[in-house]
């Protein structure tokens, strides 16, 4: 492998917390992650003021320290769905609480096809779940994954065809304003009615429009981005088993410049032949990691309920046992850094930039995804042996909410 590993010499690390007029200021030293050199990082009032290079500290080798890490694609955690439209306070707070102990201080929750009332409801209760300032930090806004996707078997993938619908314009406006103007993203499908204006008005709206699940030509494609489209959803997923080998969805993605890529890298939603040709050709800046994980993700492995039928879960995927095909995500977004690294040979920088700087520069989070000095303190802290990251500490505000044990 041609990525760095680090060894962990002792797993102490050093936090040091004074009081100020404010509120608690904090020095967090380790391992830089960008460049691999000890630092100490000053925060106060939530945010980071000073980013000094320290020599290594006697205690041995410290934890790296990263920006925390940003899952544009999640549908749920710990057992709670996004798309419940009994959805409360508390489920929000568990799932939530549930991603900091993985390394991830930001969300987009994400609410996938349903009639129009269940996805009203569904909108209406998390906004209305936002009622605690610090997990609405965690939350800055939701992902509509649907309806407005393709019908046909494959592309559509698991979401219910019986749901799907064209793309329309005041229907979306209802979405929007049952969410509090945060639906910040939302993936359609090009190639129907009603596509072009939408995606145009989003655009203009500054909500972010990606391309997925869909069968669109490569006029269509382009269309699109004409008009504002400026990402490809799990990029490679939502896509028919069988396709044409010249006129598919995915070259044309790929060919154009001016669409990011988001990608799963679990191991199993794409290949390592997929994912490496997808990297080559997007890059360090304009691929995305999500980890599209459904509400089982964080439970105990074993069977469940679910989808009209039996599934089982791993602790990687989940799957239907009869048709030994997959129903599911089921790693967190920082197994899927590990994979990244392992899978295409890029550095640690590049995957944590992957889930961190690169998605939030997509949504416009100009706060979060970067260690840079008035950037909010989001911070992890964590060891990396082989291709798992072990999250010991995560920083959100500048607070600590999660300590490894």
């Amino acid at each position: 492998m041609k990525y760095l590993l680090f060894p962990i010499i002792a797993l102490s690390f050093l936090i040091f917390t004074a009081c100020s007029s404010d509120k608690d200021s904090m020095i967090v030293e380790g391992i830089l992650y960008s460049n691999k050199k000890p630092v100490s990082i000053e925060i106060s009032d939530g945010k980071i003021i000073r980013i000094k290079q320290t020599q290594k500290s006697s205690i041995g080798q410290q934890l790296i320290i990263a920006p925390g890490l940003i899952d544009i694609q999640i549908n749920g955690y710990n057992g709670i769905d996004f798309s419940d439209p009994d959805l409360t306070a508390e489920d929000l707070e568990k799932i939530v609480k549930g991603l900091w102990e993985v390394g991830v201080t930001t969300i987009l929750a994400t609410v996938t096809t349903n009639d129009h009332e269940h996805l009203m409801s569904s909108f209406k209760a998390l906004s209305n779940a936002l009622a605690d300032p610090k997990i609405s930090m965690s939350v800055p806004g939701f992902h509509l994954e649907g309806p407005y996707i393709s019908p046909v078997q494959g592309f559509r993938g698991a979401h219910p065809e019986k749901y799907i619908r064209l793309p329309d314009l005041q229907e979306f406006k209802q979405y929007q304003e049952a969410a509090d103007n945060m639906i910040r993203l939302i993936t359609v499908a090009p190639e129907f009615e009603g596509a072009i204006p939408l995606i145009r008005y989003c655009a203009d709206n500054d909500i972010v429009v990606s391309l997925g699940h869909h069968n669109g030509t490569a006029e269509q494609i382009t269309a699109a981005v004409d008009a504002g489209a400026s990402l490809s959803t799990h990029l490679g997923n939502g896509c028919a088993n069988m396709i044409h080998r010249h006129n598919n969805p995915i070259w044309p993605q790929l060919a154009e410049d001016r669409l990011s890529a988001s990608i799963i890298t679990d191991g199993f939603h794409l290949n390592r032949e997929e994912v490496r040709t997808f990297y080559k050709v997007k890059g360090d800046e304009l691929t995305i990691l999500v980890s599209d994980a459904v509400d089982l993700a964080g439970l105990p492995p074993g069977e469940y309920t679910r989808w009209g039928g039996t599934v089982v879960l791993t602790p990687d995927v989940v799957k239907f046992p009869a048709e030994n095909v997959l129903a599911g995500a089921a790693s967190p977004i920082s197994k899927c850094i590990g994979n990244m690294m392992q899978f295409t040979g890029c550095s640690l920088e590049s995957a944590i930039n992957m889930a961190s700087r690169n998605p939030a520069r997509l949504i416009g989070l100009d706060h979060v995804g970067e260690i840079q000095v008035g950037k909010r303190a989001d911070l992890i802290l964590f060891t990396m042996q082989d291709k798992e990251m072990d999250i010991r500490q995560t920083i959100l505000n500048g607070d600590v909410v999660y300590q490894a044990e």
